[in-house]
């Protein structure tokens, strides 16, 4: 019997000739749950819910050039989700580490690029760990796609299918700005108009400086370790930013900015510190676009990252300066034309400006906005979600920023040649983030008295 076969976009593909022996191009996501998630239920909403999507039936066809979606002639949902148990099921440290071990471990080609390993019991619930890769689905309609396997009420009969839409960025919309200017395909036609914008863009991109060797930019060695940070609110974030005169975006970057400059004094002298750059993902997606449509419609950009900036308040203003300079930037589009391009063309292509383009950056960092009101999945209340994208090319550390239910999540990962402990660094972004919302309240205090 021949099976049918459908053309993988040429973006898609792309993504899926990055996965390499040390870079692993898959998505992690870990959800703890605060009630025991039972498996039968879940399963019932996987079949249900999840293979009604035609990627999570269909294995990858690989060709040098080309790659197709077919169909698993031998497609069995037990093939993808696994039941496994912690040594200590209290403990944080246990379930980093197996989730370390499997974002380290490459997906079977021979299914579908998917794996759910089920935790039954960890801490007062349960756990989910979540590998899909990249060439599937993009950070915006994964975390659609998650919101369709949930409901807004314990029991999903009693109410219809969670429909929030996720917005573009952590927070309301009033205090965002870089995640959120570029979501509309107006802005396509704009960059049409505007060629020499853009390959002025381009030019800009590919021939500027390579950030230089440092603590986070290295050789790796394809073993890599997450960690995340305590939740805070995000009525915190905003605050402080109303203070300052910021967005939230603002305040977390500069936070992570401030966690990484610490990270460096404790291992380098000051004199050794330079400014490094971070890769964006940058939303392309229509807000209002269909569930059903998934692959990558993303672009990146370069953030500068003040971590030479000693005072944290001056490294606030620039990195706040750097965000409002990206919002009038083409780059997000060149790099998804660049993808689209190399997509179409021999592999080699594509590994020449993968490698150009990964000596730019010292690491990703991702912003994903999940819904503003707890979600339940099979009648589990949904207590903390994570996530993390994968790091292409010789880039290996990688950041996010998630909202959920009014509260701020910080993930970090890392290859362990780079950073032997990330749990350092999700405690400094915590302590980054107090002195930050320490100061404002001082400037609150301080400006007053200056009439």
């Amino acid at each position: 019997m021949t099976l049918q076969r459908e053309h993988m976009s040429s973006v898609d593909t792309a993504w899926l000739r990055m996965e390499s022996p040390v870079s692993h191009m898959t998505i992690g996501v870990v959800l703890i749950f605060e009630d025991q998630l039972s498996l039968p239920p879940l399963m019932a909403v996987l079949h249900d819910r999840l293979l009604k999507f035609d990627r999570f039936r269909q294995k990858v066809v690989r060709h040098e050039v080309r790659s197709w979606w077919e169909e698993d002639a031998h497609f069995s949902i037990y093939n993808h989700v696994k039941a496994l148990t912690l040594d200590d099921p209290d403990s944080k440290e246990d379930l980093q580490d197996v989730a370390s071990t499997l974002m380290n471990t490459g997906l079977d080609f021979r299914h579908p690029l998917w794996q759910i390993h089920y935790i039954e019991h960890f801490q007062s619930g349960s756990a989910l760990i979540i590998r899909i890769h990249h060439c599937i689905a993009d950070g915006m309609s994964l975390v659609r796609l998650l919101l369709s396997l949930t409901d807004a009420e314990a029991d999903p009969a009693s109410v219809a299918l969670t429909s929030e839409k996720p917005t573009a960025g952590a927070g309301s919309r009033h205090h965002e700005g870089m995640w959120d200017v570029l979501t509309h395909p107006s802005h396509l036609k704009k960059l049409a108009k505007n060629g020499v914008s853009a390959i002025a863009e381009l030019a800009r991109v590919t021939l500027g400086a390579n950030d230089p060797a440092s603590l986070l930019k290295g050789t790796i060695s394809g073993v890599k370790k997450v960690a995340w940070a305590e939740p805070f609110a995000l009525a915190d974030v905003k605050r402080i930013g109303k203070k300052l005169n910021a967005t939230v975006n603002d305040v977390l970057v500069a936070a992570v900015a401030g966690a990484l400059r610490q990270h460096f004094l404790r291992n380098i002298g000051e004199s050794e510190l330079h400014g490094m750059h971070v890769l964006i993902p940058f939303n392309l997606r229509p807000i209002d676009a269909p569930i059903e449509s998934l692959g990558n419609q993303f672009g990146m950009v370069l953030l500068p990252l003040p971590v030479q900036v000693s005072d944290p308040l001056e490294r606030l203003q620039h990195a706040k300066a750097a965000m409002d300079q990206l919002k009038h930037s083409y780059q997000a589009h060149v790099f998804y034309g660049m993808l689209e391009f190399f997509g179409k063309g021999p592999a080699v292509v594509e590994q020449t400006a993968l490698d150009i383009l990964s000596k730019k950056a010292s690491a990703v960092m991702t912003n994903v906005p999940g819904p503003k009101k707890p979600v339940y999945l099979a009648g589990a209340k949904l207590k903390q979600p994570l996530v993390w994208v994968p790091q292409a090319g010789n880039v290996g550390v990688g950041m996010a920023i998630l909202t959920y239910n009014d509260i701020v999540q910080f993930g970090f990962v890392a290859d362990v040649k780079l950073v032997p402990d990330p749990n350092e660094i999700a405690e400094l972004f915590i302590a980054q983030f107090r002195i930050l919302e320490m100061l404002s309240d001082e400037q609150m205090h301080i400006e007053p008295a200056s009439h």
